[in-house]
C-alpha cells in the first residue's frame, strides 16, 4: 500500500467513520487506521442509537452528510419517540438497533468510497515538524505521511478492564488496548487524563423468563433519523422492563469490598448521569427499586442487553444480582458487565472546529475528547472529518454556533467548560432549543451539507421545498382572517373565548385548543394540497406558530449574543498580566485560550465584569470583529 495521504483517520469506531467518510467525499485522500476491519462502528455499549438530546444529534448528523441516521433507519428493530409528555422541542427519537447489521452496512460504506483505504493495523505516535503534523507512526507500516490526522481511539488509549479484583489491558472485553499515541501526544504538549466508563452483562435469551417481565414496543407509526429516508416501515421487536429490589440491592452492596469501584482501583472519572448500579445503590439508597431494561442486540437474538444494570462487580456477585430480578432467576451471562479505564485529551486544548490549539492539523473526536455516547462521537467526527478536508483544501474552517445546533452546543461546552467527566448531550444544554428541534435540522443544515458535496443536490432542494412551504403557509395564515360569524362557533366547540371582530387564522392557531386540523373544513383546497405534498410539513407549521412568541424571543437573544461571537481574541493575548480582571479570571482564560469574548463569557469563573474589562482592553488595542 501507499505511505501517503493527505488525511488519516485512527480509530474505526463511530467518530473514525464518520470522520474518514466525510474527509473522503470531499475528494482528499484518506486512509482509516483501525486494529480490525470486522469491528468498523461497532456497537460496544447499549444497541441502540438516539434519545433524549442525542436524537437531535443524530438528525444534525444527517443534514451534514453524515451516515448514523441512515443507517439506523435501514437497520433498526424498533422505534420509538421520547419525551411526548413534554413540549414538542424536547422530543427525541430513539431506535434499537440490529447492531450487526449496523456494523456491516457502515463497513460496506466504508469499503466501497472512494478515495478512501483502510488498513488493519495500530497507530502508536504522531510525528509533527514545526508544530505541524506530517506523519503518523504505525507498528506493521511504519510511518505514514499525511497533512492531517484526527485521532478517534474511544476507550482503545491505555484501555484498561475491570471486573472486580481483576484487570486486564484491553480497548473493549476481547480487543487490545492502544499503547503510545498518549505518550506522544504528551511528548508534544498535549495534556492527558484518565476517564472510565462501563457496561452491564449480556445474558442468554433461552435463560429469561420473559412472562415475567413487561413488553416495550415501538411506536406504531414511526418516524425515521434520516430526512431522506423514503418507504419507512421497519420491523418493531420488544424491550422488555423489570426491576430490582431490595435483594437485589442487598447481594450487590455484599460485594462492594470487591468492587473496583470503591476499593480505589479505578482512577477515572465515570460519568455522572449512567451510573453503575453499585453506585445508584449507594448514591441513592432510598430507593428500593431501580429499572432495568432487556434490549435484544440484533433481530432473531440470542443474547439481551440488561440496560440498568452497568457494573463492574465481581461475575458471581453479577450473577446472584441478577437471579434475584423477576424474570431473571435463571439468567445465563453470556458476557459479564465490565468498567474500562482510558485516556483522554482535555478539550480546552481544541479549537472549536476540533483542531488542537499546539498542532496544526491535528484533530480529535469522540471519547478521547471527553464525551460518551456513539451519537456525540459520530457528531464530533464529521465535524473534525470537514475541517480536515478543509484543511487540505486550504478554504476556511467549519464550526457551529450554539444558535445553529446541538452539535454547535455540544462542542463549545467542550471547549469552555472543558468537562472532567464523560460529557452527555442533553436537551437543557441547548437555550435555543425550541429553535433546534430534531424535525428541522434538515432546514437548518443541509445547506452546508450541500456546500461540502456531502448532501445531493436533490435531497438539499427537497429540504429548500419544506422550508418554503412552511414560510408560505404561515404567510398565508398571517393574512388571512375569518369573521366572527363563522369562527365562533368552532371556538365554543372547543371551549374557547369568543371574538368580537376578525381574527387571523394565525392568532386563532395561537390558541392552545386549537389546532390546525381544526381549521381544514375553513381552508381552500389549494392550501391543503400542500400538506400532502410533504410528511410531517401540517405538524411543524403548527408548531412554529404556536412557539412564534418564544421563538422570536430567542431570535432577538441569538442576535445580541452573535456580537460577541464575532469579536475575536489574539492567539497571542497574556491574560496573566491583565491586571484589571479576576486572578480566577485570569488563570482560566490563559489556560481555556478562548477564540472569541462570547467563548470566555461562558467560562466558569468568568464574570461580566471580566468580559467588560477585556472589550475594554480590545477596544484600546482597536481588535474589533472576527477575521479568520
Amino acid at each position: 500500500m501507499k505511505l501517503d495521504f493527505e488525511n488519516i483517520v485512527i480509530g474505526g469506531g463511530h467518530a473514525g467513520v464518520e470522520a474518514a467518510l466525510a474527509s473522503a467525499r470531499m475528494g482528499i485522500s484518506t486512509l482509516l487506521i483501525t486494529m480490525e476491519k470486522s469491528a468498523i462502528a461497532r456497537m460496544s455499549c447499549n444497541p441502540a442509537i438516539g434519545g433524549l438530546a442525542k436524537g437531535h444529534l443524530v438528525a444534525e448528523i444527517d443534514a451534514l452528510g453524515g451516515e448514523m441516521a441512515k443507517v439506523t433507519d435501514k437497520t433498526g428493530i424498533q422505534f420509538r419517540m421520547l419525551n411526548r409528555s413534554k413540549g414538542r422541542a424536547v422530543w427525541s427519537p430513539r431506535a434499537q438497533a440490529d447492531k450487526l447489521q449496523y456494523s456491516l452496512e457502515m463497513i460496506s460504506l466504508v469499503v466501497a468510497q472512494k478515495n478512501l483505504e483502510i488498513l488493519e493495523d495500530t497507530a502508536i505516535g504522531i510525528i509533527t515538524e514545526h508544530n505541524q503534523i506530517v506523519a503518523v507512526q504505525t507498528k506493521k507500516c511504519g510511518f505514514i505521511t499525511c497533512k492531517t490526522a484526527i485521532i478517534t481511539a474511544g476507550t482503545f488509549l491505555n484501555g484498561l478492564i475491570h471486573i472486580g479484583v481483576k484487570q486486564k489491558r484491553g480497548g473493549r472485553l476481547g480487543e487490545k488496548s492502544a499503547l503510545g499515541i498518549t505518550e506522544s501526544l504528551n511528548a508534544v504538549g498535549i495534556k492527558s487524563g484518565r476517564l472510565k466508563t462501563g457496561t452491564p452483562p449480556r445474558i442468554h435469551r433461552d435463560s429469561i423468563n420473559f412472562d415475567q417481565l413487561t413488553p416495550q414496543y415501538g411506536d406504531k407509526n414511526p418516524k425515521p433519523f434520516s430526512f431522506q429516508t423514503k418507504n419507512f416501515n421497519p420491523i418493531n421487536i420488544p424491550c422488555y422492563i423489570t426491576y430490582t429490589n431490595p435483594g437485589t440491592h442487598a447481594i450487590l452492596f455484599s460485594g462492594l469490598d470487591r468492587s473496583p469501584l470503591y476499593t480505589g482501583r479505578i482512577k477515572g472519572v465515570g460519568p455522572r448521569y449512567c451510573p453503575s448500579i453499585e453506585d445508584k445503590i449507594v448514591r441513592f439508597r432510598e430507593r428500593t427499586s431501580h429499572q432495568i431494561f432487556l434490549e435484544p442486540e440484533w433481530e432473531d437474538s440470542y443474547q439481551y442487553y440488561v440496560n440498568g444494570f452497568s457494573t463492574s462487580l465481581p461475575v458471581d456477585i453479577q450473577e446472584k444480582g441478577l437471579h434475584s430480578i423477576r424474570g431473571l432467576e435463571n439468567a445465563e451471562i453470556i458476557k459479564p458487565g465490565y468498567a474500562i479505564e482510558y485516556d483522554f485529551f482535555p478539550s480546552y486544548q481544541l479549537k472549536r472546529t476540533l483542531e488542537t490549539k499546539v498542532i496544526g492539523g491535528l484533530y480529535l473526536a469522540g471519547q478521547v475528547n471527553g464525551t460518551s455516547g456513539y451519537e456525540e462521537a459520530a457528531a464530533l467526527g464529521l465535524v473534525a472529518g470537514i475541517n480536515a478536508a478543509l484543511k487540505n483544501r486550504d478554504e476556511q474552517p467549519f464550526f457551529l454556533t450554539r444558535s445553529e445546533a446541538y452539535i454547535g452546543v455540544l462542542i463549545d461546552d467542550l471547549i469552555t467548560k472543558s468537562p472532567t467527566e464523560p460529557y452527555r448531550m442533553f436537551t437543557s444544554s441547548a437555550e435555543y432549543r425550541l429553535l433546534l428541534r430534531f424535525d428541522n435540522a434538515d432546514q437548518r443544515l443541509s445547506h452546508y451539507g450541500h456546500r461540502f458535496g456531502l448532501i445531493q443536490h436533490n435531497q438539499f432542494l427537497l429540504s429548500q421545498c419544506r422550508k418554503h412551504l412552511i414560510e408560505k403557509s404561515i404567510r398565508y395564515l398571517h393574512q388571512t382572517s375569518l369573521s366572527p360569524s363563522v369562527i365562533n362557533p368552532r371556538l365554543a366547540d372547543k371551549l374557547e373565548n369568543p371574538v368580537k371582530s376578525g381574527i387571523s387564522l394565525f392568532k386563532l392557531l395561537c390558541r392552545p385548543n386549537i389546532h390546525l386540523a381544526d381549521l381544514y373544513p375553513l381552508l381552500p383546497e389549494s392550501f391543503l394540497r400542500t400538506f400532502s405534498k410533504l410528511d410531517g410539513l401540517a405538524e411543524q407549521v403548527e408548531l412554529d406558530v404556536k412557539y412564534h412568541g418564544y421563538i422570536q424571543r430567542q431570535i432577538n437573544l441569538i442576535k445580541t449574543q452573535s456580537r460577541q461571537e464575532q469579536i475575536r481574541l489574539p492567539d497571542n493575548i497574556e491574560y496573566l498580566k491583565i491586571n484589571s480582571i479576576t486572578k480566577e479570571a485570569r488563570e482560566k482564560l490563559n489556560l481555556m485560550r478562548p477564540e472569541t469574548i462570547a467563548q470566555a463569557g461562558r467560562i466558569p469563573g468568568v464574570s461580566p465584569a471580566d468580559i467588560t474589562a477585556l472589550l475594554i482592553l480590545l477596544k484600546k488595542q482597536g481588535v474589533s470583529r472576527e477575521t479568520e
